[in-house]
């Protein structure tokens, strides 16, 4: 036992230990990287928006086309038709010309926001007789939403064009284009949430 003891006391006498041991123990120390300069130009030309500004003028030029076309107003042409949809009015003139069509003094892949179907209703007739490229359409729209405007104008070109040629009666009439759709909303009922529309029925 006595050895054991001698031993162990000599092995721990042996042992040194590094003077040079950090207070520290947690910092680590990595070497800088170098900083990344960033220089952004002084000099940035301001983006200049001018699509309104554009778009008014190509409005006031159309509004000049048209009267220019259209001596005397809508009421003075004799190729006029109205329709009606919904609660949409439009008046529409046709002009030999090359396919324009106008509807409140703009564009109407602009005024109909680009939508295939309504453009589609406002072409069927012009189509339909092979005219889309020998008119231009004048159309001044009112009420309902922009369907309803696309559908009473589709009315109103198809009964100008009778005007022309009362030969074209058959045609535009076999596509069912010189029929005035009488359907409107429903009105609301007292009690109801629309027209037919009931709250939901509670027992108890």
């Amino acid at each position: 036992m006595a050895t054991s003891v001698s031993s162990l006391a000599f092995s721990l006498s042996s042992l040194s230990f590094s003077s040079q041991v950090s207070h520290k123990p947690n910092a680590l120390s990595f070497p800088r990287s170098k900083s990344l300069q960033i220089s952004h130009a002084s000099s940035t030309t301001p983006l200049v928006v001018s699509a309104s500004a554009a778009a008014g003028v190509e409005t006031a030029d159309l509004r000049s086309f048209v009267k220019s076309s259209l001596p005397g107003g809508f009421a003075a042409q004799t190729l006029i038709g109205t329709g009606r949809r919904k609660s949409a009015v439009a008046r529409v003139v046709l002009r030999e010309g090359t396919g324009k069509v106008i509807i409140n003094y703009r564009d109407a892949k602009e005024y109909l926001q680009g939508n295939p179907l309504w453009l589609q209703y406002v072409k069927v007739p012009l189509v339909t007789l092979g005219y889309e490229s020998s008119y231009d359409v004048f159309v001044k729209a009112e009420g309902g939403g922009l369907s309803g405007q696309a559908q009473a104008i589709s009315l109103g070109i198809a009964r100008a064009l009778l005007k022309v040629s009362d030969d074209h009666r058959s045609p535009l009439k076999k596509e069912g284009l010189l029929t005035r759709d009488s359907r409107v909303v429903e009105r609301k009922k007292a009690g109801l949430k629309k027209a037919r529309k009931a709250p939901q029925f509670s027992k108890r």
